[in-house]
């Protein structure tokens, strides 16, 4: 395996760590393409086409703690391959997907797509904020996530062009006989088949990089039930994380936040649409032009404000403006709303790394399983959308659903809100001056 010098081994393993960034966030914001694809192609509704983003993220709920388990016991590299190994798996399995024309397999492929994201996320998170000083982890970590930022504005211009070809019509397809028009959309179905090779080729590619060069194992605090040698159990271990604050009230957080994050991403294409009645090419230009540099400039903005701004002081500022225009995105009609929700876009695009930062922040020894927890919130993306999807179904309005995110951001704003209480708590008092009284 590759050697490095020590004085450049954390910078090599930081910039590797963010290719994975740019990866899982390029195949998360296909998301956004794949649900109207795959509505067209299987006639689903909103609530049904959701389901997309409820396979992506049940993964993250079930395979969370055991990726934090493996960390643990192997450490960060075997983790990142193992997940890298899955995520390359999951994209080829959409060629049968695709063959088959059944959406129960797609779903399948993109349930193992994001068992090995939930490995990748739960590994690059914290070794990325562990990689230099602690008091620069928030800002570190923000740098990387930057790229997963960078992701969110190619994807969705590149795999609009890929996979939203341009079928019949759909007062063709009514014309059809019923086997015609299943061959119809089953061919357009066929789109994702190229795009999905590539990526899982590349991915494999990416797994035998990391498999020949050494990563080094940042130092990690002293685990209590390491000096007799046995491992602690893990439920042990789950409840110690489980019972610190700032652990449990990031995991509620980033449960609300990812929800948020999901609805405004995945459902971008069908609200414009119907909102401001653009074409669903045009409306994933928007995602990606749009919310996507939004998204990146954001990121960068953010990281770039927390050398003046405490992290917590800026999350609760940004998580106010997205609950305003939230509210606006609901009432506000024609490109007005969906400027709107550019808007939420750029300053909610600091709130994932930054409440994860946050919630481990000063966890000693259960960082890895606090991590774990905090990557188990992002079941939030799978149950939260389903909520928009009812609520739109139910008011016949896409724009009335985004109460849903309305609601995570004050979540947000209150995990926010602990935190700098916490700061104020934690932070000296102050000596007396000379000549100053003291009060009793």
């Amino acid at each position: 395996m590759t050697e490095l010098s020590p004085r450049r081994s954390y910078k090599f393993a930081f910039v590797m760590i963010t290719t994975l960034f740019f990866l899982w966030g390029f195949v998360h914001n296909l998301d956004p393409i794949l649900i109207p694809h795959l509505r067209r192609s299987f006639s689903l509704t909103v609530l049904q086409a959701a389901l997309v983003d409820s396979a992506v993220y049940v993964a993250y709920f079930v395979m969370a703690l055991p990726a934090g388990m493996l960390i643990r016991r192997a450490g960060y590299r075997p983790a990142i391959i193992a997940g890298l190994l899955l995520f390359g798996s999951g994209s080829l399995l959409f060629i049968p997907a695709a063959d088959t024309h059944r959406y129960a397999v797609f779903l399948a492929a993109l349930f193992i797509i994001a068992c090995g994201l939930t490995l990748l996320e739960t590994a690059a998170n914290p070794y990325a904020a562990l990689l230099g000083r602690p008091e620069r982890a928030t800002q570190r970590l923000n740098l990387a996530q930057s790229f997963n930022g960078l992701a969110a504005a190619v994807a969705p211009i590149v795999g609009a062009r890929l996979i939203l070809v341009q079928g019949a019509s759909d007062q063709q397809l009514q014309a059809m006989s019923a086997g015609a028009r299943t061959a119809a959309l089953a061919a357009e179905a066929a789109s994702v088949k190229g795009p999905y090779l590539v990526l899982g080729l590349v991915i494999f590619a990416i797994a035998i990089v990391f498999w020949f060069i050494r990563l080094p194992e940042p130092d990690r605090p002293h685990r209590p039930d390491a000096c007799d040698g046995r491992h602690e159990a893990a439920a042990g271990a789950i409840a110690r994380a489980w019972r610190r604050g700032p652990v449990r009230r990031a995991v509620i957080a980033q449960f609300f936040y990812v929800g948020a994050q999901v609805c405004v991403f995945s459902f971008f294409i069908l609200f414009a649409a119907d909102s401001a009645g653009l074409s669903h090419v045009a409306a994933a230009d928007y995602l990606g032009w749009g919310c996507g540099v939004a998204f990146v400039v954001g990121r960068f903005a953010g990281t770039c404000a927390m050398r003046y701004v405490a992290p917590a002081r800026l999350l609760l500022v940004h998580a106010l403006l997205c609950t305003l225009l939230a509210a606006v995105t609901m009432f506000a009609g024609g490109i007005a709303c969906v400027a709107a929700v550019i808007g939420i876009v750029f300053f909610m695009s600091i709130m994932f790394p930054t409440i994860f930062a946050l919630g481990i922040r000063d966890a000693g020894a259960d960082t890895e399983m606090g991590s774990s927890l905090i990557i188990m919130a992002i079941v939030g993306g799978a149950l939260l959308p389903l909520a928009f999807g009812f609520v739109s179904d139910v008011t016949h309005s896409i724009q009335l659903g985004y109460v849903v995110p309305l609601v995570c951001f004050l979540v947000v704003a209150w995990f926010a809100r602990t935190v700098l209480a916490a700061e104020r708590r934690a932070a000296p008092v102050p000596p007396l001056t000379n000549g100053a009284l003291k009060r009793v």
